[in-house]
């Protein structure tokens, strides 16, 4: 398997794992986006709260460039972790969600 075909099958993974553990609410969907032409990733909640629309990206992963780009991640989990601990290198996943300038200080990769 090449490496970015076994990038996009650890996020697949991932998610899956994490969004089957999402809240239970007949209310609000739980959506698992795997777009992998162009290669992004999405756990999303869409629906209704009482009178909130809820519309929710609750995890964003994307592959650019090689690499594995965490965008958002709005849970107590560690997904970056995760993905390390399933063999993807440190330095092959990029915090996205941090702003540049700090990404080097980070054990993870940069653009």
């Amino acid at each position: 398997m090449d490496k970015i075909a076994k990038y996009r099958e650890s996020i697949q993974k991932l998610l899956t794992c994490y969004a089957h553990d999402d809240v239970d609410d007949k209310d609000i969907e739980t959506l698992l986006i795997f777009d992998t032409e162009r290669d992004h990733y999405q756990w999303m909640n869409v629906g209704w709260q009482e009178f909130d629309r809820i519309y929710r990206c609750v995890i964003h992963f994307d592959i650019k460039n090689g690499k594995i780009w965490l965008q958002q991640n709005l849970t107590d989990q560690n997904p970056a972790e995760e993905l390390v601990k399933m063999g993807i290198p440190k330095e092959d996943i990029v915090l996205g969600l941090q702003p540049p300038y700090k990404r080097q200080y980070t054990d993870y990769g940069v653009a």
